[in-house]
């Protein structure tokens, strides 16, 4: 495979070391011996010239070696530093043993200990400091052509709150998922943390902290700044795809509203996580039987995550003919007062629409009492908040409730798949946002499934790019969701996974991103012209860890 035409040209290393210092070009012990008299590289390596694969094999026998998850993604970002084609090439091949290290759970951790593992800066650093010369920062990024940016601001890193600039580790992790889910080749993509400060007292209080040492910036100053971010992407990366990512409840929906129709950009705790839900609830109905407009949902959480999915239900709902309200009252919030209920005083604009006219209940359990939902929805980042009498509340309601404990890192799941199938008697349809490994129960072994994001954003921002589509519309994800809950087969089926196999994550995103392009060439979005086969045009394009030949 060719590199593209901005790796192949003039940002082309001079002689010698700089050809192994440079993660894109670099092939280590595979230069070839031409590849090494050609570049300066004799002596500079080990005689012998090792294949791809050999090098794949000693990569994963090192990995398997590390005594924690930590220290296996501390490995794996060195090994990213130095040698991305290898990098892309292990994760893709190992997908299901990779992605709990370079995203969730791990990356978590990784981010609450990014100060003392901090080795080599990877993405770009916007400041509240650097107002005023936000596109001169952007004009440091060395390639120019960016496709995608995924942001944070470190407000609300997982489910394990402000971490400042340490959580710069979300966007890495989310752009190694573009590309290992997504095929987009990794030069296209820039992460991104905007460092307004932190209101966290542990990092504030950490000599290793690497963000600005002060509260967090609020009101006209971070809206400005943020427009400046934006309005400077616009000019230097004009066809580059903003996917705001793990911002606070209180800039989250704000961003969305001001940004989505103006420019090409969504926010995929929002979007992503409603999407991904849909997608699995419509495959839990295959095992049921019942249709959507049957179902009631009870939500545990009212922030982003929770009305995202939310939204992206009562649209569904609506394409089935219900009217807008009828809708959303098939969704429930239950928040840290108790259920959301128009009688309440106490309501941020987010929860309104799903205000409903009822009793106010105390506490979840109540909520089940009175309501008797067929799906339970987790999205409170409280671990272990679905307890023995939720799911046995639950289970004596539906024959095969539906437990989606989806609050991420697996530190605070709702409840784990144990827990879940255990006190259901088997009988749950269960996922959660990390992984858990499958569960025997009385005799029968049950496969939980993994409701993560990575499933839905690759193969969106895949699509978008694909067409160079101006904006990201609500339907793009409700596209998305359809074509995933597509994806799952009867097999996975009957082992009650709801989600595909990880090792079909290029498959999935591929089909995600067709239908994604074809929509926006629907709505008139798109600025590409349309291929013949638009299929096999976004296969074509997608990126395929072997190394170039240099010489």
């Amino acid at each position: 495979m060719n590199p593209p035409s901005f790796v192949a040209g003039r940002s082309r290393p001079k002689q010698g070391l700089g050809w192994l210092q440079h993660p894109l070009f670099n092939k280590g012990t595979a230069f070839t011996e031409a590849e090494r008299d050609r570049l300066g590289l004799r002596g500079l390596l080990p005689p012998r010239v090792f294949t791809l694969e050999e090098q794949v094999v000693r990569v994963l026998t090192n990995f398997r070696k590390r005594p924690n998850d930590l220290e296996r993604y501390v490995y794996l970002m060195g090994l990213q530093d130095r040698n991305e084609t290898l990098f892309y090439r292990v994760l893709m091949e190992h997908l299901a043993e990779m992605l709990p290290i370079v995203y969730t759970p791990t990356v978590g951790r990784a981010c609450q200990e990014y100060g003392s593992i901090f080795r080599r800066p990877r993405g770009l650093y916007v400041s509240a400091q650097d107002r005023g010369r936000v596109p001169r920062l952007l004009r440091h990024w060395p390639h120019r052509e960016v496709r995608v940016i995924v942001v944070t601001d470190g407000e609300r890193i997982l489910g394990l709150g402000d971490l400042g600039a340490q959580g710069m580790g979300i966007p890495v992790g989310k752009l190694s998922l573009y590309t290992a889910c997504g095929g987009v080749h990794p030069q296209h993509c820039l992460p991104v943390t905007l460092d307004v400060g932190t209101e966290n007292p542990t990092l504030l209080e950490n000599p290793l902290y690497t963000g600005l040492k002060q509260r967090r910036v609020r009101g006209a100053a971070y809206d400005e700044l943020v427009d400046e971010f934006v309005g400077a992407v616009q000019k230097a990366f004009r066809r580059a795809l903003i996917q705001f990512e793990d911002f606070g409840n209180v800039n989250a929906f704000r961003l969305l509203k001001r940004y989505q129709n103006r420019v090409c950009a969504f926010n995929d705790d929002i979007q992503g996580t409603g999407a991904v839900t849909l997608a699995g609830i419509y495959s839990a109905l295959r095992i049921t039987g019942r249709p959507l407009q049957e179902q009631t949902m009870l939500f545990l959480g009212a922030g982003e995550a929770g009305i995202g999915i939310g939204d992206l239900i009562s649209a569904a709902l609506e394409d089935q003919g219900l009217s807008p309200e009828a809708a959303r009252r098939r969704c429930w919030f239950v928040d840290s007062k108790g259920l959301v209920v128009r009688g309440r005083r106490d309501l941020a604009e987010h929860k309104l629409p799903y205000a409903h006219e009822h009793p106010g209940c105390p506490d979840l359990l109540s909520a089940i009492a009175a309501l008797k939902p067929s799906v339970l929805i987790g999205v409170s980042g409280v671990p272990q908040s679905f307890p023995q009498p939720v799911l046995a509340a639950m289970a004596q309601l539906q024959q095969r409730p539906i437990i989606l404990a989806l609050s991420n890192p697996t530190s605070k799941a709702e409840c784990t798949a144990q827990d879940a199938y255990t006190w259901t008697q088997g009988r749950a349809i269960y996922a959660s946002g990390s992984p858990f490994p499958p569960v025997n129960f009385e005799g029968r072994t049950l496969v939980p499934g993994q409701g993560n994001n990575a499933y839905i954003f690759p193969g969106v921002g895949l699509g978008v790019m694909a067409c160079a589509a101006r904006h990201v519309t609500d339907s793009m994800f409700f596209r998305a969701a359809k074509t995933l809950a597509g994806q799952v087969r009867e097999s996975d089926l009957d082992q009650g996974r709801i989600y595909p196999a990880l090792e079909r994550m290029a498959e999935v995103s591929a089909a995600i991103a067709t239908a994604v392009a074809e929509e926006a060439y629907a709505l008139g979005l798109a600025r590409a012209a349309r291929p013949e086969d638009l299929a096999g045009s976004i296969r074509a394009q997608m990126y395929q860890p072997v190394y170039p030949i240099w010489a």
